[in-house]
């Protein structure tokens, strides 16, 4: 029965980041034939700022109440109440500090954008609460409503500033929109509402688990948002615009299995905790699948770029194509980080967590302070050598906590990257000679036919356990 549950949340769950993603790469597309570069690296360096605060007043805290075993109404209120004073107090930091950041920057609109862009950062505190009593009571169906509306309406909304001439506020004004509703909705669907208590105590309780991944989250954030320091001022804000939206729809494909993989493999395991075997197939179950998924999607999309692009965006962002191509790779690694991770938070180890960022971010400000000197390119390429060093960084405690080693986790992805490449190869192939919208569409079918016949005839175990899992939900409805 349990294992049911877990299914029909991940269902659940995908669909609501499948819903996400898809309207938000929709509507990114329309918004950027219809704004200019830099419009986007103006966003782009506000959401530098906001990003980071956000990962402060959100990160960690909600974990910590997915986490603890027994948390109740005083645990969540508390930390209701905490993270909505506390996300005040950062959000008035960053209106008196927008002047110099737009100083820094040389971009005098900068200081207007950040201040409007970061009322997300209380209202992003009050969601993480709701949030954390949706994923820890397995009540998944109510993340895809509050997206759904959210999603729609600022896409909407941002599509008809865009066309009225509105620039870089129709963006902004998505980014919150999405915020507000996404909040709104879940605020009406979930039953839980805080109590007039406070506790201290059970704060710092919280506090003592969560603060550690609230670091390290802000660490791997800060250092993403690193790179993109580093181009805003040493390159341009439109090569910043390439850069960003050629990591944007990787990202946007990715975050979709991999937020699936974190929002309910977390709460399942921390409920397993104490039982190591159980954990250990788990995580290997999330690595197994998420692989299948997520390399044909992301080598297939590194394979139709230069298509995609001329077609779908127009041939003023062909400067994406290398960095889709270098961000495809990049993200194809993302759930085998996250699997791992999760394996190491549900057990209480945050400790673990904290010791790991620490490491990796070490290790990759030093291959951005090489690649910096170089060009834009050779960031984006280290963003690639980083993503691969910290696949064995990441892996390296399970080797002790659960008993799966690296090397166990390379024999569960290694068949799924093999039929990926020659999938890639093939799509790659088709649009070699000519781009348009008929090739595009035929790269994209064919590619899906190909993986799928190669996974049939192989019979793929992770395709055979997705193909069974389907019909058993078929066969239940």
């Amino acid at each position: 029965m349990e294992g049911n549950k877990i299914i029909s949340n991940l269902m659940w769950k995908f669909a609501e980041r499948l819903l996400a993603q898809g309207v938000t790469l929709v509507v990114t597309l329309c918004l950027a034939r219809i704004l200019s570069p830099k419009d986007y690296g103006v966003v782009a360096l506000a959401l530098i700022v906001v990003s980071v605060a956000e990962a402060f007043a959100t990160a960690g805290l909600g974990n910590s109440l997915i986490q603890k075993k027994n948390a109740d109404n005083v645990d969540f209120s508390s930390i209701f109440y905490f993270n909505i004073v506390f996300s005040v107090l950062l959000y008035t930091l960053i209106f008196a500090a927008s002047p110099m950041i737009s100083y820094f920057f040389s971009e005098a609109v900068l200081t207007k954008v950040i201040r409007v862009l970061a009322i997300r950062i209380p209202i992003a505190a009050i969601n993480t609460v709701q949030q954390a009593y949706v994923s820890r009571n397995m009540l998944f169906k109510r993340f895809f409503w509050s997206t759904f509306f959210g999603t729609i309406i600022s896409g909407v909304v941002g599509i008809l500033m865009a066309l009225n001439g509105f620039g870089v506020w129709a963006i902004v004004a998505q980014y919150l929109t999405n915020a507000l509703i996404d909040t709104v909705v879940l605020w009406i669907t979930v039953r839980w509402r805080p109590v007039k208590r406070f506790s201290f105590d059970r704060v710092k309780t919280l506090i003592s688990y969560g603060w550690k991944l609230v670091v390290a989250d802000v660490l791997d954030i800060l250092f993403v948002q690193l790179r993109n320091v580093f181009i805003g001022k040493f390159y341009s804000a439109e090569q910043l615009a390439y850069y960003t939206n050629g990591n944007l729809y990787p990202q946007a494909l990715t975050s979709g299995i991999n937020t699936t993989i974190s929002s309910v493999l977390f709460p399942a395991l921390s409920k397993e905790q104490e039982d190591v075997s159980i954990i250990k197939e788990m995580t290997r179950k999330a690595v197994g699948v998420s692989s299948y998924v997520m390399w044909p999607v992301m080598l297939g999309m590194a394979a139709i770029a230069p298509c995609f692009i001329e077609v779908i965006l127009s041939s003023k962002w062909n400067p994406c194509v290398p960095y889709i191509q270098l961000a495809c790779v990049t993200y194809a690694f993302w759930p085998i980080h996250t699997a791992n991770l999760e394996a190491v938070r549900s057990i209480g180890r945050s400790d673990w967590v904290l010791k790991l960022e620490i490491i990796k971010n070490i290790l990759c400000l030093m291959i951005l302070l090489i690649s910096v000197r170089i060009s834009v390119f050779a960031i984006a390429l280290g963003a690639l050598l980083t993503s691969v060093i910290c696949c064995f960084i990441n892996a390296y405690p399970n080797k002790k906590l659960i008993d799966y080693s690296f090397f166990e986790q390379i024999k569960d992805i290694f068949p799924s990257l093999v039929k990926s490449l020659l999938m890639a190869l093939i799509v790659w192939s088709i649009g070699y000679n000519e781009k348009n919208a008929a090739i595009l569409i035929v790269q994209i079918l064919s590619g899906m036919l190909v993986y799928v016949i190669l996974s049939a005839v192989l019979r793929d175990r992770n395709y055979m356990y997705l193909l069974e899992t389907a019909k058993k939900t078929v066969r239940k409805k």
